[in-house]
């Protein structure tokens, strides 16, 4: 692409100002984001700036003041729900494993005593390197039955229908908890290509532990589902609250039942090779608001001194 050079008529301060004119309409094309933060609202990202990687979890802060009646967000047709923080209201962002990389609006409407208002963010996505897996496997290890495919897509169903419910309070409290200590095999986001096809990405994370190592919650919730399937073996659906589920695969037992309170840190299972498993692991998944996130980078969002009460 080639720019005709500007015809200066003055001296060089003129055309210093000309070229960072040019500059910045040059970056405005290449890059979707507020160059004016003092600019009017209504325009996409007038309100702020967020990135990060495919995968990773956002602490939202929303800058109102006083508490509105209702405040709710919404990135890429997902809902993000938000809490009263210690200094406002506070939203967890997920960054799906296969969001477009690009930049992405983050739209949160606010409802108060001066009446409602819509803010607007630039979400800026970056693509992750996942690792690949070429594998080469007889016909009758990889394609289904019939009788097991069927099961398969009720399972699926079961699974969608779960994790589609939302429920309107916050259990979880504090930090989030690793569930289980062992050897961390870096699969979530991989990618496994058998005889030639690519399969669906991992979207969890895979822990090598003892055989009958103890699993546990993450943080506070609601066991919401357990279950014994054919790929996952037997498992456990944790709710957390406002659209965050916890899924735990692969157990040799399960040591809570459906509609049970848990606390951070409780035993809910125990590692085994449940299901399709080559040995004992744990498969930890979580889904924010439907986006499939690295459960490791919930370990690392600076909560503690964020948070108020649970609301």
């Amino acid at each position: 692409m080639m720019f005709a050079r500007p015809h200066w008529r003055s001296g060089n301060g003129r055309r210093s100002d000309l070229w960072a004119v040019v500059v910045i309409v040059l970056l405005a094309s290449v890059f979707p984001v507020d160059l004016f933060p003092g600019g009017p609202h209504g325009q996409h990202g007038a309100d702020g700036q967020l990135s990060g990687k495919q995968g990773q979890v956002l602490l939202v802060h929303v800058p109102v003041e006083g508490q509105p009646t209702d405040i709710a967000g919404r990135f890429l047709s997902r809902r993000v729900p938000f809490f009263r923080g210690a200094s406002g209201p506070v939203g967890l962002l997920g960054i799906d494993m296969q969001d477009a990389p690009g930049t992405h609006e983050l739209s949160v409407d606010v409802t108060d005593a001066q009446g409602s208002r819509r803010l607007s963010y630039n979400v800026l996505v970056i693509k992750e390197k996942y690792p690949v897996q070429h594998l080469t496997l007889p016909k009758d290890k990889v394609d289904l039955d019939e009788e097991s495919l069927v099961r398969v897509k009720a399972e699926q169903e079961q699974v969608k229908t779960t994790l589609a419910e939302m429920s309107p309070e916050r259990f979880w409290e504090g930090g989030f908890v690793e569930p289980v200590h062992g050897t961390i095999s870096g699969a979530f986001g991989r990618v496994r290509v058998i005889n030639g096809q690519a399969r669906s990405p991992h979207n969890g994370e895979d822990i090598a532990a003892p055989l009958g190592a103890d699993v546990v919650a993450m943080n506070d919730g609601v066991a919401r589902l357990t279950v014994d399937h054919f790929f996952s073996g037997k498992g456990v659906f944790v709710d957390h609250g406002l659209g965050l589920y916890s899924m735990y695969f692969h157990l040799s037992d399960i040591t809570v039942q459906n509609g049970e309170r848990v606390k951070r840190g409780q035993v809910i299972g125990k590692v085994g090779a449940s299901g399709r498993a080559t040995g004992p692991h744990l498969h930890w998944g979580v889904r924010l608001n439907g986006a499939r996130v690295n459960p490791y980078a919930l370990l690392t969002l600076p909560v503690g001194r964020t948070l108020s009460a649970r609301q």
